[in-house]
């Protein structure tokens, strides 16, 4: 029990340490994007500001913000509904047709999918935008995130799914339900969590993507919030407190969206990879 005992005090110190580092960078940008040029010069970086100002979000909302939040919400919103709604139906094939060779060689491509990172086809997807006549445009961001999105989608629903008693499919099937209706009522509902998470995950990824948008778009009218940052930084200088309002407006809706969905997000964490 003291041997225990001590465990827990050590990892409560390791918790709050881990606390503490993280917290003191959230400190600094929130401080920071409240003072004005000067004052970041020349105050303590961790010192409140002597005067408050939101000037730096003014300047960022006068610098085209709202295009670009609006720009990131149609590549998240064209990302996710797509991906988690076409991962869904393949998660529920492979788990209802679990004899099937062809969905058993499906579910490997899916899982082949995990183990290619974004950077090695970075090439061979800039080509396919290209030739597809795509270059520039919202939707050369949107396809290549559906196909990333996709195989952890996969493997997540499909952990979920499985865990779903197959006497409920059975007796819905004796009551004359089809597929689609086993999949609508109850299916759907039970994955729910699942769902979230999923979406959560994989729209915080497209949120924050930067490689995407630096590479397949070029006209200031197709830039995302991330590769927006870059409309603050200056030849010769960079207007510190302005990047970071800017980096506080852009984690806004992630910060939302995650109090909104963190209890489905860690439950469908911790039932997708229980197994």
């Amino acid at each position: 029990m003291r041997k225990l005992l001590r465990l827990n005090w050590l990892g409560g110190s390791a918790g709050w340490l881990w606390l503490v580092v993280v917290m003191i960078p959230l400190y600094w940008i929130v401080v920071t994007s409240f003072k004005d040029q000067s004052a970041y010069f020349s105050q303590n970086p961790f010192a409140l500001p002597d005067a408050p100002t939101v000037a730096n979000y003014q300047l960022v909302i006068q610098s085209d913000f709202p295009r670009y939040f609006v720009n990131s919400v149609i590549v998240t919103a064209g990302t996710i509904i797509p991906a988690v709604a076409i991962s869904f139906l393949a998660a529920y094939a492979i788990v209802r047709g679990a004899g099937s060779r062809f969905l058993a060689g499906v579910n490997g491509l899916f899982l082949m999918g995990l183990a290619i990172p974004l950077q090695a086809t970075i090439i061979p997807v800039y080509l396919l935008i290209i030739r597809m006549h795509l270059y520039d445009s919202l939707l050369a961001i949107v396809l290549p995130s559906i196909a990333f999105a996709i195989p952890l989608s996969v493997l997540v629903l499909t952990n979920f799914i499985r865990d779903v008693p197959k006497e409920l499919f059975e007796s819905m099937r004796v009551d004359g339900a089809t597929e689609w209706g086993m999949l609508r009522t109850l299916a759907l509902p039970l994955t729910r969590p699942a769902l979230v998470t999923v979406a959560i995950y994989n729209g915080l990824g497209v949120w924050n993507g930067f490689l995407l948008p630096l590479i397949l778009t070029q006209s200031p009218e197709q830039r995302t919030l991330p590769l927006a940052l870059w409309t603050f930084q200056g030849q010769y200088s960079v207007n510190v407190p302005a990047v970071l309002a800017s980096v506080v407006l852009t984690t806004l809706p992630i910060v939302i969206l995650y109090a909104v969905g963190r209890r489905q997000l860690l439950s469908g964490l911790t039932a997708g990879f229980s197994r």
